[in-house]
């Protein structure tokens, strides 16, 4: 039991790097995280032999993300008073900064957040995305394709498509 334990604690970087893509705000990805770890740790006795801890917690969060979504859109929008600081994201080469993907992300439509999410920068496969997503691998490819043309036109690049490879180059 110590080692699921411990295979579950390795994976809190990678669950609250997702966490605070989906929600944007520190406050409701660490609130998703601890949901997450509360509901994992009650019922490890569920975790399948052969699982990856890692499918298993994303499943777990994905799950209580959506039952989130679906209690707030029954009620008012929450007002907070969070604190606006200094933009410290230092701009890359192209001109791009961090800051500017994280609000091209935000843009995405829900379920192209979480596929792009999930593939792109958790490194799960088409199949375990499917799997935590409770969706088609078809739909993940679909809904990939279209997150990652969505995000290279908010970041103002636009794609060279030779051969079916979009080599990307900045518009300034």
């Amino acid at each position: 039991m110590a080692s699921r334990r411990d295979a579950v604690a390795a994976e809190i970087p990678k669950l609250r790097r997702y966490a605070w893509a989906l929600t944007g705000d520190d406050g409701e990805a660490d609130d998703l995280i601890q949901d997450t770890l509360e509901r994992a740790l009650a019922r490890l006795e569920q975790w399948r032999e052969g699982d990856t801890p890692r499918k298993w917690l994303f499943s777990i969060l994905h799950n209580l993300h959506v039952d989130g979504l679906r209690r707030k859109s029954r009620r008012p929008p929450h007002v907070g008073l969070d604190s606006v600081g200094v933009d410290q994201s230092a701009p890359a080469a192209d001109g791009a900064s961090g800051r500017d993907l994280d609000r091209a992300l935000q843009l995405l439509s829900g379920e192209q957040r979480q596929v792009v999410l999930l593939v792109g920068l958790e490194g799960l496969s088409y199949a375990e995305t499917a799997e935590v997503l409770a969706i088609p691998v078809g739909t993940v490819m679909s809904r990939l394709a279209r997150g990652r043309g969505r995000l290279r036109t908010l970041m103002g690049y636009e794609g060279d498509d030779k051969g079916g490879h979009a080599a990307l180059r900045r518009v300034k």
